[in-house]
């Protein structure tokens, strides 16, 4: 079982979360069900709050919404005085709903439409991240029309290469996101920026990747960001106010993973943006950071109830659930591992080597690969941790299969948050227009 802080215990034979057993969640919710423990996520912002006190910096902590987003995960931001970075018009307006002030919320987004810019105009959120030229002038013209002034960073590419999946790097140099260091884009975008007197230039953002264990990709960005920043004060009289460095600190899916601890990683970044800055002869911007994974991942542990066996002899052994790829993608995505236990029977010690499916019409469709469980039978309860991030967020109905419904508990009590899909769910977007 990873080491996590989500409050799980063992009681009776059976896996608590939250002070609440899993049998109980399973009977009274049904599964595939995800649980997230509250507390693990409060305890995660008070971490990270406390790791910037620690070094004496000034510092803004923006939950990325794209990690899990619902409207009572942004009330729980809100309470705990974090900003909101969203990436759509859908997050926006889901912050929105809850009351959430539109002044601490940043959008990111490499294609943003015209229709989710007049939706963060009009809302009057605090900072745009603004992407690429063709935003710029689309921004522009859009507060014209408006009448309105918005504060924005721009997204530098920065060129580091960090140790993570292809697809979850977005900080070299061949990069959908941001405008190229090295090329002169970063300028070329300043210049653009004057021309629009309502874009309020406040910093810069470089965000180099997600499940990062180490600082050093940090470090190298805000040296980099540093120097792009005396040159723009010194060749374009800009002062840059902000240092945004993204999110994309790592966490412990399985023994393998080996993350920083998050107030040493902390500690060294801002350690290393303030070097770079004061040895450029400036004083140490405003640092903002967007944490997702870090915040929920741990928090989160999917239920699934056990179905059938398939037995190979001499190859392997599969065990199947009542979910899969559509709840949880990022085996099939990107090779994602993680680690799992028969949540009813924790205790015993009988174990076998098996192979975790989902229920989908597709070979693709596995959580697990080889993995020492209780000997599974069916109507077992399986729970699988850190599925707190990217899991729902990126749930689909593939093969028409309902998304799963979605629990927070603490001190014992558990809270429906979303519900589970219904048949009708599927069918209420479907029309009988005639063909016109």
């Amino acid at each position: 079982m990873p080491k996590s802080g989500n409050d799980t215990l063992l009681s009776t034979n059976e896996l608590m979360i939250g002070g609440v057993s899993t049998s109980f969640l399973a009977e009274k919710y049904g599964t595939p069900l995800i649980v997230y423990d509250e507390s693990t996520i409060r305890k995660q912002i008070h971490d990270y709050k406390q790791a910037f006190r620690e070094v004496q910096a000034d510092f803004r902590l923006a939950y990325a919404c794209k990690a899990f987003c619902t409207a009572y995960m942004c009330q729980i931001a809100q309470e705990e005085g974090l900003w909101l970075d969203v990436v759509s018009a859908g997050e926006l307006f889901t912050a929105l709903s809850t009351g959430f002030s539109p002044k601490q919320i940043l959008m990111h987004g490499n294609n943003k439409t015209k229709d989710e810019l007049e939706l963060a105009i009009t809302s009057q959120i605090g900072l745009i991240v603004v992407d690429n030229f063709h935003e710029i002038e689309l921004l522009g013209e859009l507060l014209n029309q408006a009448g309105q002034s918005i504060d924005i960073l721009l997204r530098v590419s920065p060129g580091v290469d960090v140790h993570t999946h292809d697809f979850i790097s977005t900080g070299q140099q061949d990069s959908k996101f941001g405008f190229d260091l090295y090329s002169g884009q970063v300028e070329e975008a300043v210049v653009a920026v004057k021309k629009h007197p309502r874009m309020r230039l406040m910093g810069l953002h470089a965000h180099i990747g997600s499940q990062i264990f180490d600082a050093e990709g940090f470090a190298v960005a805000a040296k980099r960001m540093a120097d792009l920043s005396k040159k723009l004060e010194r060749e374009y009289d800009v002062l840059t106010h902000i240092l945004n460095l993204g999110g994309g600190l790592g966490i412990r899916y399985t023994e393998e993973d080996t993350p920083m601890p998050l107030e040493t990683l902390v500690e060294e970044v801002v350690l290393a943006a303030r070097k770079a800055y004061e040895s450029d002869g400036m004083s140490l911007p405003l640092i903002m950071l967007e944490p997702g994974r870090s915040i929920v991942a741990e928090a989160g542990t999917t239920i699934y109830r056990v179905g059938s066996r398939k037995e190979i002899p001499g190859l392997r052994t599969y065990i199947a659930v009542d979910g899969g790829m559509t709840d949880n993608p990022r085996l099939a995505l990107y090779g994602a591992k993680y680690e799992a236990v028969i949540a009813n029977r924790m205790n015993e010690k009988q174990k076998e080597l098996v192979s975790i499916a989902g229920k989908a019409c597709e070979s693709g469709d596995m959580l697990i690969w080889d993995i020492e469980l209780q000997k599974a039978k069916p109507g077992d309860l399986l729970a699988v941790f850190c599925t707190g991030a990217y899991n729902y967020s990126m749930a689909s109905n593939y093969n028409r299969i309902p998304r799963p419904a979605v629990v927070f508990v603490k001190e014992g009590k558990s809270r429906l948050v979303l519900r589970r899909e219904t048949y009708e769910d599927l069918l209420s977007l479907e029309t009988n227009d005639d063909f016109s």
